[in-house]
């Protein structure tokens, strides 16, 4: 996908918007609605830098929680077990930074979904 075709998919907990899909990393908005949550899920071939924009992310990193406040950043480590949630009133935005050597959507181990997606 060219740099400057940006895409939009919409998720039960949200949406996120490709800005940009390079060989050596993919670029994306992520907005998750309040009260949602993503699956917690792991990574084998990318790792993650979140910076949150908007709203407090809680973050699940191998089991152990975080509070990420607006202009704050988040290291999600290739293979680590992570998870962002919205516990608050409005919009949770972020924007994800993935680096590593394939950032496709079937690259998604889900430990757990409230959705029920399998992996």
């Amino acid at each position: 996908m060219p740099s400057g075709d940006p895409t939009h998919e919409e998720r039960p907990w949200g949406s996120f918007t490709v800005l940009e899909d390079e060989d050596t990393h993919k670029t994306k908005r992520i907005v998750v609605n309040p009260g949602q949550r993503l699956s917690y899920q792991q990574h084998h071939k990318r790792a993650e830098h979140w910076v949150i924009v908007e709203g407090t992310a809680t973050v699940t990193l191998d089991d152990v929680e975080h509070e990420v406040p607006a202009g704050q950043a988040v290291e999600i480590p290739l293979e680590a077990k992570h998870r962002v949630e919205n516990r608050g009133d409005g919009p949770l935005v972020f924007v994800e930074v993935q680096t590593g050597t394939y950032f496709g959507e079937d690259d998604i181990v889900r430990f757990s979904d409230d959705y029920g997606r399998a992996s």
